[in-house]
């Protein structure tokens, strides 16, 4: 018995701290996703911005990420995960303490917003690389489960913890602790970074001969960009406007409109949870489908006002749940597309790439509904966010029919 548990013991062990460790990192990134939304009503007065000035510093955010990203794939595949995941978790301190400390105007504003997110830019190419490097096959869906899961995790903390603490204790000290909560990580990657440890020789190891630019040429990692796009323009506008939304159309109070957010992404984080179990049943295209059709249909329900106050919550969580069983079946699609036809020497790239998809969505979309937002027409920015989920859902169909993924 002795003998079989140590054979055993070992690889059940080194998963899971890989994959906690990458689930911390994960968490830590989608939290500072969202650093400044949830200090609007402090940040606005503060700096005299109005919702399109304040979504300009989220754009940038955004877009330094989604740059980064893409070019962070490349320094992943070339150097290894784990220097990079440090200097990321590092960027994330940095930027809160500068926040709290030191920003006064809004050229400090979009600095921090520049920093933060070229710490972000390094998590989904490094992430996805070590979990598919280090984790064994067995555990490789609860692995992207977790990934997903603690990323919801992450942005549903974010909201009630910066806001409770600029409530009481003002938007400065919110920041601090917010720049603190990169601690946790960065120790916990010293502490196991011999586990996460991947040399470059072992991560360009299974590289089969290709260019490296080759997975351009390639239609469904366009597809799955495109894919990233629509739902993360549709899911960065609930996250950051999705507040003040709910307080205007529904009169809801500032507490709860962010209380209504968390819920909308801890029901994703739920739903990321079913969805693992489903995508190994069924096709995975027609679950993305059925399952952000039903997250439009709420989504224009809340943009027609036509259900009662306390019905607002069930129905935010309700997009929350279907927009979230679709992560697991997206994941599934990229890992085949980067397996399929290129190995595992480019992760980083493919991952990179599909995943600044995301960043994309979630910069473009501060700009467009800023706008809508400043002219007061907050029913139609739910409207905006239906399209886009339906933009996905046609994307996602067609990546179904795409050679390419059906490997």
């Amino acid at each position: 018995m002795n003998s079989v548990s140590a054979t055993i013991d070992p690889p059940v062990q080194r998963d899971t701290s890989v994959i906690a460790v990458i689930g911390l990192t994960h968490g830590t990134s989608h939290f500072f996703h969202l650093l400044f939304p949830p200090l609007f009503p402090w940040l606005m007065p503060a700096f005299g911005l109005d919702f399109s000035g304040i979504g300009l510093v989220v754009t940038v955010f955004f877009v330094i990420s989604g740059i980064g990203q893409a070019l962070a794939g490349f320094a992943v595949d070339r150097f290894g995960p784990l220097r990079v995941l440090l200097f990321g978790m590092s960027c994330f301190l940095i930027a809160g303490l500068w926040l709290g400390l030191l920003a006064h105007t809004q050229a400090d504003l979009l600095a921090v917003a520049a920093l933060a997110g070229l710490g972000n830019s390094v998590l989904h190419p490094a992430d996805f690389t070590v979990l598919n490097h280090k984790v064994s096959e067995a555990h490789l869906g609860h692995a992207f489960s977790v990934h997903g899961i603690s990323g919801n995790i992450g942005w549903a903390l974010a909201p009630v913890f910066l806001t409770g603490i600029a409530t009481l204790a003002g938007w400065q000290m919110a920041a601090v602790a917010a720049g603190l909560m990169a601690l946790p990580a960065l120790l916990a990657l010293r502490l196991f970074r011999h586990q996460l440890e991947i040399t470059p020789t072992a991560t360009a190891g299974g590289a089969p001969v290709h260019g490296t630019f080759s997975f351009l040429g390639v239609g469904a990692v366009w597809l799955c960009f495109g894919f990233f796009f629509m739902t993360s323009a549709a899911f960065g506008t609930l996250q950051n406007f999705g507040s003040p939304i709910l307080q205007q159309l529904y009169g809801l109070s500032l507490g709860t409109s962010a209380s209504a957010i968390s819920v909308f992404l801890l029901a994703a984080a739920v739903g990321i949870l079913v969805g693992g179990f489903v995508a190994k049943r069924h096709q995975q295209d027609r679950i993305i489908a059925v399952s952000l059709s039903v997250a439009v249909v709420f989504a224009l329900v809340l943009a027609q006002v036509i259900i009662p106050a306390w019905a607002v919550l069930p129905a935010i969580a309700s997009i929350g749940f279907f927009t979230g069983i679709a992560g697991p079946s997206r994941d599934l699609l990229v890992r085949r597309a980067a397996t399929g036809r290129f190995g595992q020497g480019a992760y980083g790239r493919i991952y990179g790439f599909v995943y600044s998809g995301l960043d994309s969505g979630l910069a473009i979309s501060p700009l467009v509904f800023g706008h809508y937002m400043d002219a007061h027409q907050f029913a139609a920015v739910l409207v905006g966010v239906a399209i886009f989920q339906a933009f996905a859902v046609l994307i996602a169909l067609v990546v179904g029919q795409s050679a390419p993924m059906a490997n």
